[in-house]
């Protein structure tokens, strides 16, 4: 072991020393992709947050029934006819 080589680690991959420094378009396309993922998914994590603590904020003002002519609500006789 005195003999002056390096001895390969298992963690490293043993080759071309010169791509261990730097990344390839794929790694830097991937890295990028990825990092784009996680924050999407901590802005849909933050906004169901305030939806769970604030669920009526979300929440149209109007009903269901605000655009019915003519009919009262409850009364159904004859509005599918």
């Amino acid at each position: 072991m005195d003999g002056g080589q390096p001895v390969p680690s298992p963690l490293v991959p043993f080759g071309n020393t010169l791509s261990e420094s730097s990344m390839s378009l794929e790694q830097k396309t991937t890295f990028v992709f990825v990092i784009l993922l996680f924050i999407f998914l901590g802005i849909l994590i933050v906004r169901c947050f305030r939806i769970l603590l604030d669920p009526y904020r979300s929440m149209p003002t109007s009903t269901w029934a605000d655009g019915l002519e003519g009919l009262e609500k409850g009364q159904f006789d004859h509005a599918l006819a």
